[in-house]
């Protein structure tokens, strides 16, 4: 079985998967899941552009939409908040992963961006089924998968971030 490869809690009930890695040298041969702090997430943020500070802005927006101030990852006050203190933390129950979807445990696996869940759908291996919800997001329920777009404010914009936690309320309750 591969070893999942990111950043974040290695029992995450909320997987994340984007196609690349941060363009900074300690990440290109990372090989482990590697929890990250306030302190790296800056530091990845004024070093690896401001792509990566999208990635993980959005990924607190969209977390803080679906759970709300109170929800299963704790009580906080903003998105802002959560980014701070909560997200891709030991003990966080969130990760980002740049190895491909392991389907052995119970977590939702959502990929982001379309191109690259066509590819990850195209290894037979991996026996991704996704059903295309429109050009957008799709579903594959019996692997716990939500395809959304790419981590990005013009990609998921607060209106795409509402849809996402709407197919999850719907699709798959208990990661509420």
């Amino acid at each position: 079985m591969p070893q999942a490869i990111g950043f974040g809690a290695t029992d995450a009930a909320i997987r994340v998967y984007v196609k690349n890695r941060p363009p900074l040298v300690e990440f290109q041969q990372l090989d482990t899941l590697l929890a990250l702090d306030k302190e790296a997430i800056e530091k990845i943020n004024s070093e690896a552009g401001n792509g990566w500070r999208k990635v993980f802005n959005v990924y607190a927006k969209w977390l803080f939409a679906l759970h709300g101030k109170q929800g299963m990852l704790g009580e906080f006050e903003s998105w802002q908040q959560l980014r701070d203190q909560l997200l891709l933390r030991k003990n966080s129950n969130t990760a980002l992963l740049f190895s491909v979807p392991e389907f052995n445990s119970p977590a939702l696996h959502v990929i982001a961006g379309r191109t690259y869940a066509q590819e990850l759908a195209a290894q037979p291996s991996l026996g991704i089924n996704l059903i295309w919800l429109d050009r957008e997001f799709a579903v594959d329920q019996a692997n716990r998968v939500l395809v959304c777009p790419y981590f990005d404010y013009r990609q998921l914009s607060n209106v795409k971030i509402d849809k996402l936690c709407q197919l999850i309320r719907e699709l798959f309750p208990n990661y509420i």
